[in-house]
Order: C-alpha cells, then sequence, then structure tokens
C-alpha cells in the first residue's frame, strides 16, 4: 500500500520480495497434499506468479534493506557494475584521506593532527590550539579555516582534490540507487493487483491456520446451523479468560447456554464476580466464531444465522464530547432497541446501574420488556436487580437463571456456574470483604442492609406495584391512545378564532385528555 500511494521505502521492497518468496514456498507445500479443501485450491493459484520479480529483487536489494535512502548502501553489491566502481572510488578516497592524515602528523610532528568531516566544512584538519602556528605560517601548505575555542581548522590543496572526489563518487552513487529504487518501483506497481490478490490469499490461510491451531489446541466443536432462531451451547468456553486461568493452573468451569423461540431472552442474576459478564461474552464470541467459518469453544453447539450481534458491557465515559458513562450507556442500549431484530442476538450487562435506585430499575424493566416484546431476539441480560425477576410471571419467553455462590463461615465461594432460576440475594457485602472494606465498615453496611431489607418488606419492595402494571405493549397502547384523542381535539378547531378565555379552556380540557390533573 505505501509503495502504491508513493511513500514506498527499500526496506518495503525487501519485504514485499520476502512475502512473495514465502507464498511461493507455501504453495509448493501445500499444492503437495493429497486431498485439499475447495476454498484452499481456489487460493493456491493466487500464490504463484512472481518468481522473476522475487529474482530480480533477491539480486538487487540487499539482505535487510534501510527504510531511509539519503544513506544509500541498499542496493546489493555486483548488480550495477558502474555502481560498484562510484562506491571503490568512496572506499578508496577515504582510505586515501586516513593515509594523509599519517603523512601530515609525520611532517608536521603533530600527534594530535586529525582529519575529519562535517556536513558544513566537509573535510579539514584538525589541531589542537596550541600547535595551529606552524600551519599557521606562509608557505606551510595549510589554509586556515575556521578557529574554535580549543582547537583550529585548516585546509589542504591535497586534501581538497580529494574530498572533491569522494564527494562526487558518493553523490553518483546515490543517484544511481535511487534511479535503481524507481524502476524496482515500477515492478511493483506494474503488478499490484497480482501482488495484492496474493496477499488476499496469504491473509485468507493465515487467519483459517490460526483458527484450525487453536481449535485443536482448545479442543473446540464444529458448530451446527438451524433454520430456526435457536443458540443451543453445550459446555461453552470464554477462550481468552479459560487461556489466562490455564497460566495460573486453574481451570475454567464450562457452561450452557439454551435459548430456543419459547425462552429466547434469559435474565441472568447473581454476585459480582461470580462469571455473568464472562457468560455473556462467551457465547457472543461462540456466535461470531461460528459465523466467521470457525470452530468453537465448546462442546457442542447449534445456532440459526444472526444477521446483528449487540453488545451493552462496561461503558465509559466520554467527558471531551460531554458523555457521561449512563449517557454512553443509554445510547448504545437506544441503538439496540431501535436496531435488533428477530435474527439478531444481544447481550446487556447491568443495564441502568449508573443512576438513582428507583430510575435504574425503572429503565431496565422497560428494556427487558422492550426485547421481549418489540425486538424479539435472542438475548442475554446480566442484572443485580432481583425485582426483575418478577417479569417471568408475565413475560412467556422470560427465563431466569443465576450464577451460583455459596457462603461458607463468613467467607463468599463463587462456583462460576449458571442454574436455573433466580439468585437468592445479591452477596455484594460478600464481596466488598472479599475486595477488603475495613471490618467496622462491613459491619455498618450490614446494619443499613438489615434496615433497608426490613422496609423493603413491610413496603413490598423497590417494585412493589409493577405486577398489576399493564404489559410493555398494552401499556404503549394506553399511552397513543391518549396521544390520539388530544391529536383528534386539536386537528378539528379553528387557533386563530379562538378568544383568550377559549384558548384557556381548551389548554384545561387538553390536558384533562392527557390524563394529566
Amino acid at each position: 500500500g505505501r509503495v502504491v500511494a508513493g511513500r514506498g521505502s527499500p526496506r518495503d521492497l525487501g519485504q514485499i520480495r520476502d512475502g512473495l518468496d514465502g507464498a511461493r514456498i507455501l504453495r509448493e507445500r501445500l499444492g503437495a497434499m493429497a486431498e485439499r479443501p475447495a476454498l484452499l485450491e481456489s487460493l493456491l493459484p493466487a500464490l504463484d506468479g512472481h518468481g522473476a520479480m522475487v529474482d530480480l529483487f533477491t539480486r538487487a536489494l540487499v539482505t535487510t534493506p534501510p527504510t531511509e535512502t539519503s544513506q544509500g548502501g541498499y542496493i546489493a553489491e555486483g548488480y550495477d557494475a558502474a555502481l560498484d566502481a562510484l562506491r571503490l572510488a568512496g572506499r578508496d578516497g577515504r582510505a586515501a584521506v586516513a593515509a594523509m592524515e599519517a603523512r601530515y602528523r609525520a611532517s608536521t610532528g603533530i600527534a594530535a593532527l586529525k582529519i575529519r568531516h562535517n556536513g558544513v566544512l566537509g573535510y579539514f584538519v584538525e589541531v589542537p590550539a596550541k600547535n595551529a602556528d606552524p600551519l599557521m605560517a606562509a608557505g606551510s601548505g595549510f589554509t586556515h579555516r575556521q578557529t574554535m575555542a580549543g582547537a583550529v581548522r585548516f585546509n589542504s590543496p591535497e586534501l581538497h582534490e580529494e574530498a572533491l572526489r569522494i564527494t562526487q563518487a558518493s553523490g553518483h552513487a546515490l543517484a544511481a540507487e535511487a534511479a535503481h529504487l524507481e524502476e524496482l518501483i515500477g515492478h511493483v506497481l506494474v503488478r499490484r493487483d497480482a501482488i495484492a490478490a496474493s496477499a488476499d490469499a496469504l491473509a485468507r490461510i493465515d487467519v483459517a491456520a490460526a483458527l484450525a491451531e487453536r481449535a485443536a489446541e482448545g479442543r473446540w466443536c464444529l458448530p451446527e446451523f438451524t433454520e430456526t432462531p435457536d443458540l443451543y451451547v453445550e459446555g461453552g468456553r470464554h477462550p481468552v479468560v479459560e487461556s489466562a486461568l490455564a497460566r495460573l493452573g486453574e481451570r475454567f468451569i464450562a457452561n450452557d447456554c439454551h435459548l430456543q423461540p419459547d425462552k429466547r431472552l434469559w435474565l441472568v442474576s447473581g454476585p459480582n464476580m461470580g462469571g455473568k459478564s464472562t457468560f455473556l461474552r462467551q457465547n457472543a464470541l461462540i456466535v461470531i466464531l461460528a459465523q466467521a467459518g470457525s470452530y468453537v469453544p465448546a462442546t457442542s453447539a447449534r445456532l440459526g444465522l444472526v444477521d446483528r450481534l449487540f453488545s451493552r458491557v462496561g461503558a465509559s465515559d466520554n467527558l471531551a464530547r460531554g458523555r457521561s458513562t449512563f449517557m454512553v450507556e443509554m445510547v448504545e442500549t437506544a441503538a439496540i432497541l431501535a436496531q435488533a431484530t428477530e435474527r439478531s442476538f444481544v447481550i446487556l450487562d447491568e443495564v441502568g446501574r449508573g443512576t438513582s435506585t428507583y430510575d435504574g430499575l425503572a429503565i431496565a424493566w422497560a428494556v427487558v420488556e422492550g426485547i421481549h416484546e418489540a425486538n424479539r431476539c435472542r438475548c442475554l441480560f446480566a442484572t443485580h436487580y432481583h425485582e426483575l425477576t418478577r417479569l417471568a410471571d408475565t413475560l412467556d419467553a422470560l427465563s431466569l437463571h443465576h450464577v451460583r455462590a455459596k457462603e461458607y463461615k463468613g467467607d463468599l465461594v463463587l462456583l462460576h456456574e449458571v442454574a436455573d432460576g433466580p439468585a437468592d440475594r445479591s452477596y455484594g457485602i460478600a464481596v466488598a470483604k472479599l475486595a477488603g472494606l475495613p471490618p467496622p465498615v462491613l459491619a455498618r453496611a450490614a446494619q443499613v442492609l438489615e434496615k433497608l431489607e426490613k422496609g423493603r418488606a413491610e413496603t413490598g419492595g423497590l417494585a412493589a406495584g409493577l405486577g398489576e402494571m399493564p404489559l410493555f405493549g398494552a401499556a404503549l397502547d394506553a399511552a397513543e391512545a391518549k396521544v390520539d384523542a388530544v391529536r383528534d381535539r386539536l386537528s378539528g378547531m379553528d387557533i386563530d378564532a379562538l378568544t383568550p378565555r377559549q384558548a384557556l379552556d381548551l389548554l384545561y380540557e387538553l390536558k384533562g385528555l392527557a390524563g394529566e390533573e
């Protein structure tokens, strides 16, 4: 891409050479296979056809070409005899300068005399200031160039001629290398489509080989696709978490997930660190891997095609754009509710946690109803709002599940297993203890929790009365009916003919139609 855009370097050409040479070797090895999959068979021809260009680049370029061209040195020895002669002249000139330095030391008796080079003066003779007087004398053969704090610099006719030969040879050599570079770039431009096809074939083989290797190492299974919108996973695992645990010598707990039309929405509750988020993510990864043509990290998997996959997990703020964490969460949730179809797969993790308890519960409640009634897609919904479990009484396709945990001698034991039914409680204080909160804070939290739970029992809790509310669709129909009544009343009147008193009466009437006191 850089070469075609005019930003290519010698190193880019070297990488093209090496890559195409590797493609040729790969073509020979894969071509020797007795049985080849049809897709692989169709890719192999794209790996061939670059032999002449690879041979040219092998002869023309050094083994590891540099990125910069200003210093040259990227065209190989033996490729251009004229270039080799120019380089030899430059090397001989530098050897001549070294010999000249030795002669000047001997003739002047100044052991500290040196011939140096910089970009301003070119080559020059430098001696310490205390030894400069003999070279300053008329007839010394040296011309004063520059006086420094502790040194004096001179030139000589002999040094000037030698420097000129070196500079000319070096300049001609750089120009010759630049011309060869342009020629080689021209070969790439002529074959850019064929090179791009080879790169595409290599990328496909690379991805397939990597997925195959991972599937073999991780004991993944071949997924099966169905016509119905199911997601049936036995022994599903999260490959990244499983690999991390293996390095620590621990075992990943596999879990099942059975989503089908009559149980398409799973409400998953349980304690923090119990594995809810991992469970959601691993099933999303299984869907992505399956539809990418890969084996999947599970004992078995069967699923209907997913048209879109949506995730609302781990929101972060975007202060530069004026968005809080909760705002980002709501924007993502809104996109899901607006775009998910019956063929989609959605994972929602802790919707509504970024605001007050009542607001968060209300939003989570409405989102669950919306997903169930309007979107009707396969969905895994993780939450800490235990009150949402009441929705199982009214939503036919909602199934309750939880991640298991036990308290043993005052300590929380997380089992990381997904089981049927709702969680008995949140275990928040137990998790806080694991995190290292001071004992006095934990004791005070337990007192406050006891008080709150007592008040919940007396008043019916946060979700008191929600069970008597109409369902999602019925509630929307009632709201729409009020809007229609207001719309009908407004459409049949002449606003310009109203007196101030009539306008005020009309406002009261419209407010009554809207159901407001």
